[in-house]
């Protein structure tokens, strides 16, 4: 099966569903028209096709290396780089005073989703390079940004970020690593980090990471944590990639996905590195990337899912098994045609959650508004669990579709399911983002959240004329879902942890069945994507109800069982 990026379904619900054109009534994105967003979606699309999904294959087979402390990418990877970088797609909404494009957010992140589906290991260096471009502009000194950006978003040199530890994992406040003055404005950062995507390359002339570390008076636990900039190789007076720096890769970890992607144990050696924002500041600073990350890593799951569901499609209009009508292809067996049409709609649900997240970004930017800056805030945790869960599930459907060939690694599909297990860990597990919903997202009492629910239900109140039979399910979830979430904002937070999981995907069901409605009535409530909306909205959206009941267990029952007893039983 050769990959083809869903640019129709991108321009679809950029224009219909998540009501992108509302950035050009600002005056940051006035210039991103139609014509612009087509033209962005069709060559990102076509390099996506001819360039980066070839090396796919390739780089599972045949994972980078580390040869005499350097990483050797895998086949094809520093030519496909090579071609991102100088089509500028390294980062399209990185700032227009360093050389970016200055797009919104959104168009990245429909830039995301389909290199992504075209190779995921290699996909993850930009995106990485894209976080620690955000961080630097908001938090490095104008001396760090004019040396480190221009490089960064040309794709000369790319992005890491040092958090994990082999002592402190989600934990980070538990990190030991130091760093200490050198009395000239520099720092020695001395320490061990682990889990470090792309912690080096060999097609860019130098590797920046960014740091976590401890300055000697810092408080322990994450307030006493700096944020330094440590680069591969020392830049000279000339802003050119100089001598190396004290630091090295340790080692590859072996992993079960995602092999052309080198994941590197970092050793820092008293490496001379330069503060980034204030001191005792670095989760702060660090927040940013990982925010950025957050939504990228959905989009990853997004992508996934999307190349999972070609894949099955293929093969189930193909494959000849069983006595049936029609094409005589296992598509027609009711199941298979389930899967299949699972597939479909919660790919394109979680997709609209992630691009309207990035709206809301980019509306937040270019307004200054803070209930669109809260909306987007809402919706990073959704986009990032929500959207590796189901990149997970439905390559996990995509295998089932092949059956016995799905087992089988020639035939691709076991790859997907490999490689985006990771991204239900990357950036904070997804019951971390899960927590944060029910938590720091629910500080002004569910206001956001009500916010959209409105929203919802005003949509759902639009559609009843002309759909009633899919309006009426959305309009009685967005009551049932607000009375849950009324009924969550007074509980204690272990109540709230206890059931947020479940909180969280079904606020995407109602969300995703919300979407899907939107789609329908674009189309005029009668073709393809009204179908798929029925589908999803009659057979998906019910399971909020189970999930709801679970919230409202809060804690209750989950500590009956002692250690001892899960032991025993």
């Amino acid at each position: 099966m050769t990959y083809r990026a869903p640019i129709a379904d991108l321009r679809f619900l950029l224009e219909h569903v998540v009501d992108f054109g509302k950035l050009r009534s600002t005056e940051l994105f006035s210039d991103v028209g139609e014509e612009v967003t087509d033209a962005i979606l069709t060559e990102a699309g076509k390099l996506c096709e001819e360039v980066i999904a070839p090396v796919n294959r390739p780089g599972d087979k045949t994972p980078s290396t580390l040869e005499n402390g350097r990483v050797r990418s895998a086949p094809g990877y520093a030519e496909a780089y090579r071609a991102i970088a100088e089509g500028g797609w390294v980062c399209v909404s990185a700032p227009a005073d360093y050389g970016g494009m200055g797009l919104p957010v959104t168009l990245q992140t429909a830039i995301n989703d389909m290199m992504s589906s075209a190779c995921l290991s290699l996909q993850l260096n930009p995106l990485l390079t894209q976080g620690q471009i955000e961080a630097l502009a908001a938090h490095a000194s104008d001396e760090i940004k004019a040396l480190y950006l221009p490089k960064l978003i040309s794709g000369e040199w790319s992005g890491t970020m040092n958090l994990t530890e082999p002592v402190a994992g989600s934990d980070v406040g538990a990190l030991t690593s130091k760093a200490e003055p050198n009395g000239d404005g520099t720092y020695a950062v001395t320490g061990q980090k682990i889990y470090i995507t792309w912690g080096d390359a060999d097609f860019v002339d130098n590797v920046c990471h960014l740091v976590l570390a401890r300055l000697p008076d810092g408080k322990p636990g994450t307030k006493g944590i700096s944020l330094f900039m440590v680069p591969r190789n020392l830049p000279d007076a000339d802003g050119a990639p100089g001598v190396a720096n004290s630091l090295k890769v340790v080692s590859l970890e072996h992993k079960l996905g995602i092999h052309g992607s080198p994941t590197c144990v970092m050793e820092f050696d008293g490496a001379t590195g330069w503060l980034i924002g204030e001191e005792h500041g670095g989760m702060a600073a660090m927040f940013t990337m990982m925010n950025n990350a957050r939504l990228g890593v959905g989009c990853q799951g997004i992508g996934i899912a999307e190349a999972a569901t070609q894949k099955a499609l293929a093969y189930a209009l193909e494959r000849k098994q069983g006595k049936v009508g029609g094409t005589g292809a296992i598509i027609e067996h009711a199941d298979v045609r389930r899967m299949v049409t699972t597939m479909k709609a919660e790919t394109f649900a979680v997709r609209a959650i992630a691009l309207a997240n990035a709206v809301a970004i980019d509306m937040g930017e270019a307004t200054g508004e803070e209930d669109w800056k809260a909306r987007a805030a809402l919706l990073t945790p959704i986009s990032k669990a929500h959207g590796t869960d189901i990149g997970h599930e439905m390559a996990q459907l995509g295998i089932q579709v092949h059956g016995g060939m799905g087992f089988i690694e020639e035939t691709g599909a076991a790859q997907f399911a490999r490689d985006v297990r990771v991204t239900q860990i990357y950036e904070g597990t997804n019951g971390i983002q899960a927590m944060d919903l029910v938590a720091r997202k629910m500080m002004d009492g569910g206001a956001a959240a009500y916010a959209l629910l409105d929203e919802v239900e005003a949509a759902a109140e639009a559609a009843r004329e002309t759909l009633p039979d899919l309006a009426r399910p959305i309009f009685n979830a967005a009551e049932n879902f607000r009375e849950a979430t009324e009924w969550l904002v007074e509980q204690e937070m272990e109540d709230r942890f206890a059931g947020c999981v479940a909180y969280l995907r079904a606020f995407a069901r109602v969300l995703g069945a919300h979407y899907h409605l939107l789609a329908a009535m674009a189309e005029g409530g009668s073709g393809p994507r009204t179908g798929l909306a029925r589908f999803f909205i009659k057979r998906i959206l019910p399971e909020h109800e189970a999930l709801i009941a679970q919230v409202r267990e809060g804690a209750v029952g989950l500590y009956d069982l002692s250690v001892e007893d899960l032991q025993a039983v």
